[in-house]
């Protein structure tokens, strides 16, 4: 087995809304993202990160935005897929660090639920998911409270060729 690393990113506008999906969480938040499944931009950076490990795409290429089958889709069957193709290429995925990048809601609160969610939906223990927040200091669309961003890096073991 080799190791790889792959990073994934995803950026998504608020709209209107009471509430935003984060990693597989619900937070109340005055605003909701807009997108053509739940617009969880943590899942999808998490998601492309993945499957960049075993060089199998990105999201848009297995979940297509003009399929309207996956609209208002639940990520976590995005992340369930991607967890599947990495384990069905005989890969071991080793550890998942997710930033997610907002000047709101408040991601320290919902910190721990967050990383619990994702152990879960990639079946791996708490401590191989680190889950991390930042602002861009009021600078740029998150700064301007215009909508999240998120970047994953992942860590995988595959089998070498």
């Amino acid at each position: 087995m080799i190791s790889r690393t792959a990073q994934g990113f995803d950026v998504h506008a608020f709209c209107d809304g009471a509430a935003v999906q984060l990693g597989g969480v619900t937070i109340g938040h005055d605003r909701s993202l807009a997108g053509h499944s739940d617009a969880d931009v943590a899942i999808h950076a998490v998601v492309d990160a993945l499957l960049g490990t075993i060089s199998a795409g990105d999201i848009g290429s297995h979940f297509p935005p003009s399929d309207p089958h996956w609209r208002g889709a639940a990520s976590a069957i995005f992340l369930a897929h991607a967890r599947d193709l990495v384990a069905g290429a005989g890969a071991i995925i080793d550890h998942v660090d997710l930033t997610i990048i907002c000047e709101a809601p408040k991601i320290g609160p919902h910190r721990e639920a967050i990383r619990e969610r994702l152990a879960e939906i990639l079946q791996l223990g708490i401590g191989q998911i680190s889950v991390k927040a930042t602002t861009t200091e009021k600078l740029g669309f998150t700064g301007r409270r215009e909508g999240i961003a998120a970047q994953a890096v992942a860590t995988v073991r595959v089998p070498t060729i």
